[in-house]
């Protein structure tokens, strides 16, 4: 039998990104807004609490708007020891989220423009082959404002 007598140090594998599927209509912001809150008190990162639930819900709506998916999966996860990122995964690869500009009189269209006010980025993610992807993912990070 061999016994060790110094710790073995494990290299740290990050944090777990959370996720959850659930049906692609407009109510599910609520529950999706309760998630990313519950999941940033376990990482004691209550201060980004608002801004990823205000980016929760437009990129749920956006979903729910623009896709025919019956349903979404929302993540939310740790890219970086420094970054909190919060997405949108739907089974809809050709519908692109495109930032516009939405008319004074308009009554949607600015669910992107907030998004890109209160993250720090945000963009998307293919899934699936080149040729063929399956699906997408719609996200935003939020700086934890900690050194990298």
């Amino acid at each position: 039998m061999t016994s060790l007598r110094t710790p073995v140090e494990v290299p740290s594998v990050g944090h777990p990104t959370y996720s959850q599927t659930f049906p692609c209509e407009p109510s599910t912001a609520e529950i999706g807004r309760d998630l990313v809150r519950a999941v940033l008190g376990v990482w004691h990162l209550d201060g980004l609490a608002d801004r990823a639930a205000l980016i929760v819900t437009e990129l749920i709506a956006n979903a729910a708007r623009h896709t025919p998916c019956p349903e979404i999966r929302l993540t939310v996860g740790r890219p970086s020891a420094t970054r909190v990122r919060v997405g949108v995964v739907d089974r809809e690869p050709t519908r692109l989220p495109i930032l516009s500009q939405a008319g004074d009189d308009d009554e949607s269209g600015r669910g992107l423009l907030l998004v890109d006010a209160v993250a720090d980025r945000w963009g998307y993610d293919l899934h699936g082959s080149g040729r063929r992807p399956w699906g997408k993912e719609v996200w935003a990070e939020l700086s934890t404002g900690g050194g990298e």
